[in-house]
């Protein structure tokens, strides 16, 4: 037998209904990556700070003015820059709902991804090849540690990048992939900011000191 609802319980349900918000698709998740992103400031801003204090300790070892070779560093930097603005280019598309255009400027930026991986794989190859290995001192483990973990950085948003280059390809611009393109974007400008201070901070002042 139905139990008839008191008037307690019908003013509640009314409180209840009253205050009810509703919430955009997708909010937490888009709140959620901020918060991830604010984290890996802080990584990065810690490993800035090691190599700040570290980076003049050479130990009898190589300067950064025999080691650094900033024509090399400059076409990285150029590959890097260059994806973010493809990447640009791609939420441009995206927005315009041209599926076809925007995986073409990603395939794009991920070809210009590769690069800057490449190149900053060979400098490491070359050092470690010259001697000038993490162990030598204290300023080439700060070295490797703050550019290696942008790298690694980088490299995860390459993964990240063909897997949602193949979900598009699956299921076309859904609300889902919208939300993860919009993600990686953050992600990609957001490492693009950390190269431009590994570049001015760690290749250019290292070498003037």
């Amino acid at each position: 037998m139905a139990r008839l609802l008191t008037a307690a319980e019908i003013d509640a349900g009314a409180f209840y209904d009253a205050h009810e918000h509703e919430h955009a698709g997708g909010a937490s998740t888009m709140l959620g990556f901020w918060i991830y992103l604010m984290s890996d400031c802080l990584i990065f801003a810690v490993l800035f700070a090691m190599f700040g204090v570290l980076g003049g300790s050479y130990a009898g070892g190589p300067t950064p003015k025999e080691l650094f070779e900033l024509p090399v560093v400059a076409l990285n930097t150029t590959m890097l820059l260059l994806s973010s603005i493809t990447y640009g280019f791609a939420m441009l598309e995206m927005q315009r709902h041209r599926v076809l255009a925007m995986q073409v400027w990603l395939a794009i930026t991920g070809l210009f991804g590769l690069a800057f991986v490449g190149i900053e794989l060979t400098e490491f190859a070359q050092l470690i090849h010259e001697g000038a290995t993490p162990q030598r001192s204290a300023f080439l483990s700060s070295f490797f540690t703050l550019v290696g973990t942008h790298g690694l950085h980088v490299s995860v948003g390459l993964i990240w990048l063909v897997t949602l280059m193949v979900q598009v390809g699956k299921r076309g611009l859904v609300a889902a992939n919208q939300r993860r393109l919009m993600c990686l974007s953050l992600f990609w400008h957001f490492l693009d900011v950390i190269w431009i201070g590994v570049f001015t901070f760690v290749y250019l002042l290292s070498t003037l000191r």
